[in-house]
């Protein structure tokens, strides 16, 4: 099949401005290049061309929460703070069935955005399920906790359980497992010591979300804030009795570095709002990536991550979409462009492009889970996932700076076609997956109208 558009950006070189096309086979990008000289290069391939519009890899998401996807709009404009305490309250309502529903649409909010690539912490595994069933490419991270010192070698042993059994689930697909320390605030420290060993034995990749608010900042520097140990009985946050926690006067980067939560050879931090230079610093020694995401650091008053400051020291970044019950929505269109006003508005210096933050939303991700030789770009010999966006009813003129016109301009009904590993898992208000999509959609209405009630 050959694929083409007025423009393809394969991120990697330079775009094609005047009539590109892509050349799938077999799952695999067989060929790139202008349109006329590609279509002669394989004359017997359908061409299925998409006018006026680019062509270019699918956004790798590198931190979403897709079960969470039921919960959007029930827990609204609300400070992180008291956020998070009304996610955790209303997420006890839910069973499992509840929590898959939810991320099958979760999953065909993203592929209609036009991400190919999530990536999702989950205790229940529901994420993996969806994502099996949609044939998305997808990096499932099991999460795993305890407070209490007492609990963490059973926590760890269920951890490693769900690992092995999600690991047969995903054998065969383009799933990848991994594993999550539960937050700073809801975990024993020993756990990150335990994580890293875990993922450095079983080669896994390892999410962490850290630094993220200044809530979370100031209970590990001052042991205050309302994570605080007085706040955290088992009424109102579930843990144990008596945290086994004091301040310790670090910084959050600080505290997970002393606790080895960065010796794995895979880790990606989520966040990374509050850090100072020193905090940098060792993450680039530790060649650890990062995950910004910028809309729900916003939505939430968390504030804005040092995008400029993590580029300059060269960390690896890519971005998030993070929980659509802060969100709203599964949408790396509205995160790009939120994400290039905000750094704008922050750094004067240093002027963001929309280039650079397509970048970020495709190779730059694909670097930060260190799948860029598989995905995030459309060259030779990479996997097809690749989107078209509709360029036509552009605000601004593509001829000028096409990737401007699709970061500035374009929204998710712009997406007309998603491809993930070669197969097309949407076109235009269509979804070619492996679930009943009205089914999930009533579904999910109807677990909205029992945690109204």
């Amino acid at each position: 099949m050959i694929l083409s558009a007025k423009y393809v950006f394969p991120i990697t070189g330079d775009p094609i401005c005047t009539g590109g096309a892509v050349y799938v086979k077999d799952g695999i990008i067989a060929d790139v290049g202008e349109m006329n000289a590609v279509i002669s290069r394989h004359p017997d391939e359908e061409v299925v061309d998409y006018g006026m519009a680019a062509l270019m890899p699918g956004f790798v998401d590198v931190h979403t929460r897709l079960e969470k996807s039921v919960l959007r709009g029930l827990v609204a404009d609300q400070p992180y703070a008291r956020w998070i305490l009304s996610v955790i309250e209303k997420s006890a309502k839910l069973e499992l069935s509840d929590w898959y529903d939810s991320a099958v649409v979760g999953g065909l909010d993203a592929l209609a955005s036009g991400i190919t690539t999530v990536c999702d912490i989950t205790s229940t595994g529901a994420a993996l399920k969806a994502t099996v069933a949609l044939g998305m490419r997808s990096v499932i991270y099991r999460e795993v906790g305890a407070m209490d010192k007492m609990r963490v070698d059973y926590a760890m042993h269920s951890a490693e359980r769900d690992i092995d059994a999600w690991s047969e689930r995903a054998s065969g697909t383009i799933t990848r497992i991994g594993v999550a320390p539960a937050s700073i605030y809801a975990n024993h420290p020993q756990v990150f010591s335990l994580v890293s060993d875990l993922a450095t034995k079983r080669d896994l990749p390892v999410a962490i979300r850290l630094a993220g608010s200044r809530e979370e900042y100031n209970f590990v520097m001052y042991g205050s804030s309302m994570f605080a140990v007085d706040n955290m009985d088992v009424e109102t946050r579930g843990y144990v009795e008596i945290p086994p926690w004091l301040p310790f006067g670090v910084t959050p980067v600080r505290y997970a570095l002393n606790w080895g939560a960065f010796d794995a050879p895979n880790v990606m931090a989520i966040h990374v709002v509050h850090v100072d230079d020193d905090d940098i610093r060792k993450l680039v020694e530790k060649d650890v990536a990062v995950c910004t995401c910028p809309r729900s650091n916003a939505q939430l008053g968390m504030g804005v991550a040092p995008l400029s400051e993590f580029m300059q020291a060269g960390l690896r970044i890519g971005l998030g979409t993070d929980s659509p019950a802060a969100t709203e929505s599964t949408d790396m269109l509205s995160e790009m462009r939120t994400g290039l006003l905000l750094h704008r508005a922050r750094d004067t210096r240093r002027f963001l492009d929309a280039a650079t933050m397509l970048e970020l939303a495709t190779i730059g991700g694909a670097r930060a889970l260190k799948m860029d030789d598989e995905i995030g770009s459309l060259d030779i010999g990479k996997r097809a996932d690749i989107i078209a966006v509709d360029l036509s009813n552009s605000l601004q003129s593509p001829d000028v700076n096409p990737m401007s016109a699709v970061v500035n301009t374009c929204s998710v009904s712009d997406v007309l076609m998603t491809m993930v590993d070669g197969s097309i898992r949407y076109e235009k208000a269509h979804w070619h997956v492996g679930v009943e999509v009205a089914k999930s959609i009533a579904r999910v209405i109807e677990i909205r109208t029992k945690l109204r009630h």
